[in-house]
């Protein structure tokens, strides 16, 4: 049995992986803060809340909501009252067996994670997004679909890799920064600051 939290977009998305993977529907719970999805349905698994809740102390749970800084929270929350942090990965996913991945990874089809990558708690490596060899990903990051880190490229925790968005070989992304799509990122970006374009700038009025 897994637990997931969130019943959104992101979610349909977790489903599938799970579904792909061989998990049957009866083997999976969603929880949702939302009181207005709770009773409502999700590939016709009921949708139950609040999301946290004492019976999951000790189950395996996936958060599974595109926003960086609603996982970290949760996840914060659900480790709290003992819950376990649990990745999953798409039958499609590629993963180095050098790669090191922490738990409440969720890795799409097509995504890839090379030779001597690290991926810590809770970050997203959405659909044909690449994380080449001896990157590192902080915690609770999102890598949007089809986005590319170059080798050693660092990010740090809670930051957003927009769609499409090309990170240069060796450049560094400070913590809860956001990479807009389609960027093309030729070098390190401070902590906290939004950059977009070719090549990537900071936004105008931050």
């Amino acid at each position: 049995m897994i637990v997931l939290i969130g019943s959104g977009g992101h979610a349909k998305v977790v489903l599938d992986a799970l579904f792909a993977g061989g998990t049957p529907a009866r083997d999976v719970r969603i929880r949702d803060g939302d009181a207005g999805r709770i009773g409502s349905r999700l590939f016709d698994i009921a949708v139950e809340g609040p999301e946290l809740h004492p019976a999951l102390t000790g189950m395996p749970v996936h958060v599974a909501i595109g926003s960086c800084s609603a996982r970290e929270t949760l996840y914060e929350a659900l480790v709290g009252i003992g819950a376990i942090a649990h990745s999953i990965f798409h039958p499609a996913a590629i993963v180095a067996a050098s790669a090191t991945v922490r738990a409440g990874l969720f890795a799409a089809a097509g995504a890839v994670i090379g030779p001597g990558a690290t991926i810590e708690q809770g970050v997203i490596v959405n659909h044909n997004a690449v994380v080449d060899h001896d990157c590192v990903v902080g915690p609770c990051c999102h890598i949007g679909p089809g986005a590319l880190l170059g080798g050693g490229v660092r990010i740090g925790a809670g930051t957003l890799v927009g769609a499409g968005a090309c990170i240069l070989p060796g450049v560094t992304i400070g913590a809860n920064a956001v990479v807009g799509a389609g960027a093309a990122v030729t070098r390190d970006v401070p902590a906290g600051e939004t950059w977009v374009g070719v090549p990537a700038g900071k936004t105008v009025g931050q």
